[in-house]
């Protein structure tokens, strides 16, 4: 099979295209188109396969994407372009609004298209899987609050949306197209969302790579709030393994939540990944003496939770990393792999950083 990714070269798309050139036989077109947390370099292990293309451009541009189906012909379309960041999407909108509402918008046309004029054996077999994340359902009750005798809830499949950021929002948007071009135009589309990812190759804004790179460099550790919110963490390379699952063998219409079952707080993951280097890259002091305390975000979420019981039950899929596992493993490669975070640390990230957080102190 062909199969066309979009944002292919980020955090995600790159562990799912490493994962498809090297654990099947069939083809990827990766379409990106190269903003800041695209980087090609994450692709190096596969970018001279004979079944790997590239193409870089914008999902927003509906030229390209029609030109790009016409002249690939993909059996199957992974949408993962997105913007990303709940910390930009605050300062900054637009891009959020553009890239993951428009944008979707854009590609469900050029496929829809490309779609209506396969003949009959393709027609059945084309997938148009998008990829979405747990935030479009809001936050769940936190132990903190909780006073019911009954287990913590966790996001469903059928949880109702509730998004709480501009990002969040966004992607509930671009969800809701999704299926009504299901519901309206028969394109058999599949959606999922997934809980936080975390592992290699992951661009240094988000939690984890943040708190590796600043600690190895004796920055502070800006930790929100009392750091007592509450992620379930995936590991990436398990998301790919999911995705890959849901895209050859889940059923359209459907959504598959996909979860680490691994429910942490932020502070939690802090103290991990402190006493991890404390044993593998030792300093004269303890890394947790870095931890800053930050002003909290708006709209913060306290805690998300995907039950993973569908994707398991009717597809056979489950993480094979723990949290303890996974984390080593991520921690081992930021300090094996200097020259990729060196190159990926720029100086518009830098900045951004710094505007990011200064004010917050």
């Amino acid at each position: 099979m062909k199969i066309l990714v979009t944002g292919g070269a980020g955090f995600i798309g790159s562990a799912v295209v490493r994962h498809i050139i090297e654990n099947t036989t069939d083809h990827v077109v990766n379409v990106d188109k190269l903003t800041y947390a695209g980087n090609l370099e994450s692709l190096e292990s596969v970018a001279e396969s004979e079944r790997y293309a590239f193409e870089k451009a914008d999902i927003c541009d509906k030229a390209a994407m029609e030109r790009i189906f016409a002249d690939h012909q993909p059996d199957l379309v992974m949408h993962l372009a997105a913007e990303s960041h709940v910390d930009r999407s605050i300062t900054g909108p637009a891009d959020f609004i553009e890239t993951n509402v428009v944008g979707t918008y854009t590609l469900l046309e050029a496929a829809r298209a490309y779609w209506n004029q396969l003949d009959a054996a393709r027609k059945a077999a084309f997938r148009f899987h998008h990829i979405s994340t747990d935030e479009v359902y809001g936050d769940l009750p936190h132990p903190d609050e909780w006073t019911g005798n009954e287990p913590l809830p966790l996001f469903t499949e059928t949880t109702a949306y509730a998004p709480s950021s501009p990002y969040s929002a966004s992607k509930a948007s671009s969800d809701h197209l999704v299926r009504a071009w299901k519901r309206t135009y028969g394109l058999p589309t599949i959606v999922t969302n997934c809980s936080n990812n975390y592992g290699p190759f992951h661009f240094p804004e988000k939690l984890i790579p943040l708190v590796i790179l600043n600690a190895l460099e004796g920055k502070p550790l800006p930790i929100y709030g009392k750091g007592d919110q509450i992620r379930d963490w995936l590991y990436v390379e398990d998301h790919a393994r999911a995705l890959y699952c849901v895209l050859t063998r889940g059923k359209p219409g459907e959504t598959y939540n996909i979860g680490g079952h691994n429910e942490k707080k932020n502070i939690e993951v802090v103290h991990t990944i402190c006493d991890l280097l404390n044993e593998l890259a030792p300093s004269a002091t303890s890394y947790r003496d870095l931890i800053t305390w930050v002003a909290d975000r708006p709209g913060h979420d306290r805690r998300y939770a995907i039950d993973a019981d569908k994707i398991q039950r009717e597809l056979n899929w489950s993480p094979q990393e723990s949290f303890e596992t996974g984390i080593r493993k991520t921690v081992q490669w930021y300090l094996d792999n200097q020259a990729w975070v060196n190159n990926v640390k720029s100086g518009a990230y830098a900045n951004w950083i710094d505007q990011n957080y200064k004010d917050r102190a």
